[in-house]
């Protein structure tokens, strides 16, 4: 059994909610049938697929024949990416974007600056006729912060006459912000479930029509999605995503207001304590993350020791958590080696309780000033 009192590691997974396990529970079960038989048991499995892109489109303003489900988030955005050559994408990019590139492909790196944006003006003065893709996430998944996508999505638009497409990798964003992928300009977005209380293993991309034809096939040996990703779909975990997401985005303005409250709560008494920074802007964010460095401390040893005390956190990105390495997200802002080793990252989500807050506000300021009584650098 887990120790764990408190969870602020949603940025790396969310549990599961009632709603979308019980809307898989049929297709685990009694309602098993593959998508592509003709017969009933098959048709069920079908219609809940289609019900479930119905969902997707719904929550980002588009046409159901716009989605395709994947195997997660960072399938779709290398599907994305091995479409495509002549990208531009910001310096901070998940590496699902950074390492996803073609081997032949000219990559253009745009800086994020102190507090973590692309500059729309950098966008413009990087784009040629040459261009392919853009491709700058929605939110970033260690810092939070929300890049200005309306306005990089004009700016690409301007392009599209030569060819110049804007991809957003949206998987920190989708459930936690409105997207309307029109208003907004998006051609192309990934998404994925587990990141919006669905399950893992299933995400989503969103291919403008117009541009489907230039989108390379995946995986070869079926018609399944459009005959663009072959392999039999994954229906429960299909049903899953589009509950979990019709539940998330239906009630995004009072989750987002309580998560505002406990936000304040943990800036103000971390950012009290001597020697911290808060990485990112605190407004441009989402409502849930945060993240904070510091000084004299290593962010292995305040992970294990917040982990003995109950309290799940992280110092990342979970798909880099085997890494000694500081992160590049940190580094790009412009934070040195040993201030970028000190970091903690705290996500919450719909369900993270008060209590877990009082926890965490419990332990974490004699933590650190353990750690620091230990630390050869504080003590220099």
């Amino acid at each position: 059994m887990s120790n764990i009192s408190a969870y602020f590691d949603n940025g790396a997974t969310t549990k599961i909610s009632d709603r979308a396990l019980e809307a898989m529970l049929p297709f685990l079960r009694e309602q098993y049938g593959n998508p592509s038989s003709i017969y009933t048991l098959g048709r069920e499995a079908a219609k809940a697929i289609s019900r479930a892109r119905e969902q997707v489109a719904l929550a980002l303003n588009c046409e159901p024949g716009e989605i395709f489900f994947t195997g997660s988030g960072s399938e779709a955005n290398n599907w994305i990416l091995k479409s495509y050559g002549n990208i531009i994408m910001s310096e901070f990019e998940h590496h699902a974007v950074l390492h996803a590139v073609k081997s032949d492909s000219n990559i253009t790196l745009l800086p994020v600056y102190d507090k973590g944006f692309v500059k729309v003006a950098d966008l413009k003065a990087a784009i040629t006729p040459e261009t392919e893709l853009v491709s700058v996430m929605f939110a970033n998944n260690e810092i939070g912060t929300i890049q200005p996508i309306a306005e990089i999505g004009a700016a690409c638009k301007e392009w599209r006459e030569k060819g110049v497409l804007f991809h957003t990798d949206a998987v920190q964003a989708v459930g936690s912000v409105p997207i309307d992928v029109k208003a907004m300009n998006i051609d192309m977005l990934s998404l994925s479930a587990h990141k919006f209380h669905g399950p893992k293993g299933v995400g989503a991309l969103y291919v403008r029509k117009a541009v489907q034809k230039s989108l390379s096939s995946f995986i070869q040996g079926g018609a399944q999605e459009s005959g663009k990703r072959a392999g039999t779909e994954n229906v429960a975990g299909i049903v899953g995503l589009g509950a979990a997401l019709e539940e998330a985005v239906a009630g995004i303005d009072a989750k987002n207001a309580a998560l505002l409250a406990k936000r304040e709560r943990i800036c103000s008494a971390v950012l009290a304590l001597p020697k911290v920074r808060l990485n990112g802007d605190l407004q441009s964010r989402l409502a849930g993350n945060l993240n904070f460095s510091f000084a004299g401390i290593e962010g292995e040893a305040l992970l294990l020791l917040l982990d003995m005390g109950g309290i799940a956190a992280s110092s990342g990105s979970a798909c880099t958590s085997g890494s000694l390495d500081p992160s590049h997200v940190l580094l790009a802002l412009g934070l040195p080696h040993e201030i970028a080793h000190g970091s903690l990252r705290i996500t919450m989500s719909r369900y993270t309780t008060d209590e877990e807050v009082d926890l965490l506000l419990a332990k974490l300021p004699l933590i650190v000033e353990r750690l620091r009584t230990m630390s050869p650098i504080w003590n220099n």
